[in-house]
Formats: structure tokens, sequence, C-alpha cells
């Protein structure tokens, strides 16, 4: 009799690990990603594909920059400077602010410049409000997207001057 009680509490013990899930980001990336920013060992971070995140709750004003990824599902007014790392919006995330890093991916609303090294995509439920400059972008169907695009190769940091951006306004 005792022992089915013993396995009654360890069964909901499995589930607590799991109660991080609700954030559509990796579960075990808001623990483990914000605490080594804290403690300044970021670069141990990048590595292991860990990320930040920021909660609907809060809200940031200023400037974000960092050496690993992050999910926002809060506001953010600013700047975020990420270079080498992935920003995702998420479909909470409210963003005024210039984003600069490798890959950038819009599920939310952002207003302001992106400059990604790498991609941008905005998906579809996704809004972007400002010019893109990056070496791929994605533009799903039903999203909104506003700004101009330049489209540089991988690896140039300044791109050409030849070379006039698009202007683009679409809700595709």
């Amino acid at each position: 009799m005792w022992k089915p009680n013993q396995t009654g509490p360890t069964s909901p013990s499995t589930p607590e690990p799991a109660r991080p899930t609700p954030p559509s980001s990796s579960p075990n990336s808001l623990e483990g990603a914000v605490r080594p920013t804290v403690a300044g060992a970021a670069t141990a971070a990048v590595p292991t594909g860990e990320q930040a995140t920021i909660g609907k709750s809060l809200i940031i004003k200023g400037e974000v920059s960092g050496s690993e990824s992050l999910y926002i599902d809060g506001k953010v007014e600013g700047a975020i400077n990420l270079p080498g790392n992935r920003v995702t919006v998420g479909r909470n995330g409210q963003v005024a602010a210039n984003i600069i890093a490798r890959e950038v991916v819009v599920l939310g609303k952002v207003r302001g410049n992106v400059q990604a090294s790498d991609r941008v995509d905005i998906r579809s439920e996704g809004s972007l409000t400002g010019d893109v400059a990056a070496a791929r972008i994605s533009i799903e169907d039903g999203a909104f997207f506003k700004g101009g695009i330049d489209i540089r190769k991988p690896g140039d940091s300044k791109g050409g001057a030849a070379v006039e951006p698009a202007i683009v306004e679409a809700k595709v």
C-alpha cells in the first residue's frame, strides 16, 4: 500500500520539468540561457544553442546586446544588437527597435530596420515595418511587410553602394 503512494508522487515530479513548456520557444532555454548571461558565461551558451527569453509581461527600454540567441514575447524599445545569433520575435512580441543579428524570425510585430548577416523570415502572422538588409529574406503568405529590401551577398558587411534597395509594401 505504501509503494503505490510513492509511485503517485513520482509521476507528478516528471511533469514538473515539462511545466516550462508553455513558451513556444525551447522550454529549458529560459532557465539555462538567462543564468549564463547573468553569470557572465554567455560564450558557453553559443555552442550549445541556448537562447534567452523575454516573457510576455516584460517591457525593456534601451539596448539589448549579447552573444546568445534571443526569443522576445514581450515588448522591447531601443536597439537589439546580437550579431552572429538569432532573434525571434514571438507571436506576442512587440519590438520598436533596430535589430542587428545573424538571423531574424518575425512572428509578432517589428517596427524598425533589420540587418541580418544571414536571413530574415517573416512568418504568416508576422508584421515588419522597416528596411531589411540581409543575404536572404522569406515572407510567408498572410505576413505584412512595409519597407525596403537590400539583398547582400553572404559575408558582405556593408554591401555595394551601386545597388539601390527595392522598396516594397505588401500584405501577402
